[in-house]
């Protein structure tokens, strides 16, 4: 019985069966009951053991069919809490078959029964999810002689999100280029990437007019005004087990958008004439300034003003600001990268000023050195420079590092910064230079083109990799647009190659948004690049300055207010709010300080935390914002914050030489932006740089866990700091409620100082100390920004 449930839930898993198949495991479950009741009757040993082979068949099937499950998960575009189901399902249906062989091996008859029956119940609901994965949806009703059709070609009325029109009615012209749109975009998302320009399978392609009403090899696919007589409504409703089945990878088709596809044919298969209407969403470039809500008693920046709109719209009420601890770690955190001391976080609870906040982060923005040494950290990371690793090697990369911490240290304005990054001085250079690697490398790889996709990705929020090697599939932008912005940085005229294969053609020349304006084709490279520059830093360039304040926001609250911040096209969950804050930060003279200072001051910021479990969550574009997400501490921040509670992470002579030499010879204890990399940095999250990286996961993970038990820097620096605190400190409370308070803020509770001196001895030991430290370094409290 049971090799017969578990090979039905390793058939369906893998889409083989038939979708009315799920209906198996009920008739099934009759069927294993009837044999148990004729065993025991009968007595029969050997048609026991034809039962107990079964069994162990069954088992060995159930252990196979989880395996080949998390395969095909790992290797197939699903997700969504139905895989989550699903795949835990047919785990606990393996558990179960493996318990009810143990079962039956023992002679626990009445147990061996039971948990026969939970694995048939276990493999109907693992089956039943898995042919949702593989079938979608409608896998039981689409198959039904009795269910409606989910797709009648070119019949009854339509249901879509354009127009709910007759098909007897003609369609408006505006209807049509909206019926256009849709259909284009379901082209491009399930066909592009095996009919198109790029790829031509079967000699079809589907990007154009003309060349759909051609069809391929085999001839026309649609028939105007008859989808049923379409070969392509035919391939697309076909079971996805069926060999002429389309598409062939990746997800099939809704319900809904084969219906959207039967009703355009069925209306002609119009298509508007001159220019088309892009079927991807393309943010406006221009600046706007949105009217600003009128204030309230208790509402007053206009950050909040904003929000508070937003928040009527999502039905989401105010929450009280935290509170005076919580602010002031928070936002010691975000502006300079450190704990606050217990003497300043005591001044700051007894203060009652009204401003008292304001007047926090103000004195934090002042320190120069500080908040340069943090906010190094994000701007190595985007613009991809390091103190050492490739291409530093052979002399084929640049290091920016005491320009860039002279521009923080200073706060150069924003669009002096990004001419200095375009239009380089020597110091500058390394960021557009990029790596030259060693031996033969892509073409969508050689220096030009990395200048182009870098200042594309973190200046304008735009990805350029795709359609550096072909035309993209995710928006409009061509294989000749960005060999044309890469050739502004190039000495000599660059060939396009088309998937690493020469074309033949030579690039032109020119800016990724001509609204900017056009540079001088025949120009010196050096002459191209002040123009690129000028053109770039324009204030009509609104999509430079969104971009900015859309990772500085993300770096204080935990997500951008578009996501991901690479992607500025996509649909912000505030547009006025994006579009004030990048005015604003223009009519204040590119001042990023300033910008932090609004957003830091304002009510919105101050809010408690929220908690997402699932990173998941925080992409979707679904998302409704209700504060800052919680997030845990990068690895800079993590390694200075163990620094000034406990211990220096690293010592002085670990920063590296490049920086100032009042940098270098700063008698406290060296910050861990100002460090090489190594393997406990590496294993807490800072990227290697060799690529942009404009944002590190918050995520928790086993490479962490391990380095933080058994890494070398780390316990070496708990080691050295046990030491000068078991003499420092010579009793256990004094020293549990000062490590309490340098590192958490707060004095310990009692039930902590119990734990406490458990750990530590009644007279301090080393290795208490070194555990004490390790236990509070690694709770949530220390960890999280909340």
């Amino acid at each position: 019985m049971t090799i017969l449930v578990e090979s039905f839930w390793l058939w369906q898993f893998l889409g083989r069966l038939h979708p009315l198949i799920v209906h198996f495991p009920v008739g099934l479950l009759c069927i294993a009951l009837l044999l148990e009741g004729i065993s025991w009757y009968r007595q029969s040993t050997e048609f026991r053991s034809g039962i107990t082979a079964m069994v162990w068949i069954g088992t060995i099937s159930a252990i196979l069919a989880a395996a080949l499950g998390l395969i095909l998960i790992n290797q197939e575009d699903y997700a969504g809490k139905g895989v989550t189901i699903h795949q835990w399902s047919g785990l606990a249906t393996m558990t179960l078959a493996i318990l009810t062989v143990l079962a039956l091996r023992s002679g626990r008859i009445s147990a061996y029964r039971t948990l026969l029956l939970l694995t048939v119940v276990g493999v109907s609901v693992a089956g039943h999810f898995g042919a949702l994965l593989t079938h979608g949806e409608d896998y039981l009703s689409s198959v039904l002689p009795f269910g409606n059709s989910p797709t009648s070609p070119g019949t009854g009325d339509t249901k879509f999100a354009f127009a709910s029109v007759s098909t007897g009615q003609p369609l408006s012209a505006k209807q049509i280029s909206e019926l256009n749109v849709e259909v284009r975009s379901i082209l491009a998302h399930n066909c592009y990437s095996c009919h198109s320009a790029t790829k031509t399978k079967g000699e079809l392609r589907l990007d154009k007019k003309d060349l759909i009403f051609k069809g391929g090899k085999h001839g026309a696919i649609l028939k105007a005004g008859h989808p049923e007589d379409s070969e392509m409504i035919r391939r697309i409703m076909l079971p996805a087990d069926d060999k002429e089945s389309m598409p062939t990878k990746g997800k099939r088709l809704t319900e809904k958008e084969v219906a959207l596809l039967s009703f355009w044919i069925k209306q002609g298969a119009p298509w508007p004439n001159g220019a088309e209407k892009s079927i991807y969403r393309v943010a406006d470039l221009a600046p706007r300034l949105p009217v600003l809500p009128a204030a309230t008693v208790d509402i007053t920046n206009p950050i909040d003003r904003l929000v508070n709109v937003y928040f009527h719209k999502n039905k989401i009420e105010w929450k009280s600001v935290v509170d005076d601890r919580t602010y002031m770690r928070r936002v010691y955190l975000d502006i300079v990268g450190l704990l606050p001391t217990p003497e300043k976080m005591q001044v700051f609870e007894a203060d009652t000023r009204p401003d008292k906040r304001e007047a926090l982060v103000k004195e934090l923005l002042n320190r120069n050195d500080d908040y340069a040494q943090h906010w190094l950290t994000f701007w190595n990371d985007a613009l991809r420079n390091d103190y050492s690793g490739t291409g530093y090697i052979t002399g084929g990369r640049y290091d920016i590092t005491k320009w860039l911490y002279g521009s923080l240290q200073k706060n150069k304005p924003y669009n002096w910064f990004v001419r200095e990054l375009i239009s380089p001085t020597k110091e500058s250079a390394g960021f557009i230079k990029g790596i030259k690697w060693r031996g033969t490398i892509n073409a969508s790889q050689r220096t030009e083109m990395q200048a182009a996709q870098n200042v594309a990705q973190v200046l304008l929020g735009l990805n350029l990799k795709c359609a550096s090697c072909h035309d993209s599939f995710v928006s409009d932008w061509k294989l000749a647009d960005a060999y044309a912005f890469a050739n502004v940085f190039a000495d000599s005229t660059l060939e396009i190659n088309r998937c690493d294969k020469p074309t033949g053609k030579m690039a032109g020349r020119g800016i990724l948004y001509k609204e900017l304006g056009t540079v001088s084709v025949d120009a010196p490279t050096e002459q191209r690049l002040r123009e690129l520059a000028d053109f770039l830093v324009q204030p009509k360039d609104g999509r430079l300055y969104r971009t900015l304040v859309n990772r500085i926001w993300a770096q204080l609250m935990g997500r951008g207010i578009v996501e991901p911040v690479d992607a500025m096209d996509n649909e912000p969950w505030s547009q006025d709010l994006l579009d004030w804050l990048a005015y604003d930060f223009v009519q204040n003279g590119y001042d990023i300080k300033k910008l932090i200072y609004t957003i830091t001051t304002s009510k919105t910021y101050q809010l408690p935390s929220v908690g997402i479990k699932d990173e998941g969550v925080i992409m979707a574009p679904s998302y409704v914002f209700s504060g800052m997400v919680r997030r845990r501490l990068t690895a800079e921040q993590f390694a200075d914050a163990v620094s000034v509670a406990f211990v220096p992470i690293y010592q002085d002579t670990s920063i590296v030489k490049m920086l100032p030499k009042t940098i270098q010879n700063e008698k406290r204890f060296a910050r861990a932006s100002l460090v090489k990399n190594d393997p406990f940095l590496t294993a807490l999250g800072r990227p290697n740089r060799e690529t942009v990286s404009t944002s590190r996961t918050s995520q928790a993970n086993l490479l962490q866990a391990l380095e933080l038990t058994n890494g070398t820097t780390f316990n070496e620096a708990l080691k050295r700091g046990a030491e000068r605190w078991k003499t420092q400190y010579p009793t256990s409370d004094s020293l549990v409620k000062a490590l309490y308070r340098k590192s958490l803020g707060r004095d310990p509770m009692p039930k902590e100082i119990l734990v406490a001196r458990k750990i530590v001895g009644s007279q301090p030991s080393v290795e208490g100390i070194e555990d004490l430290v390790w236990a509070i370094a690694l709770h949530p409290e220390f960890q999280l920004i909340y």
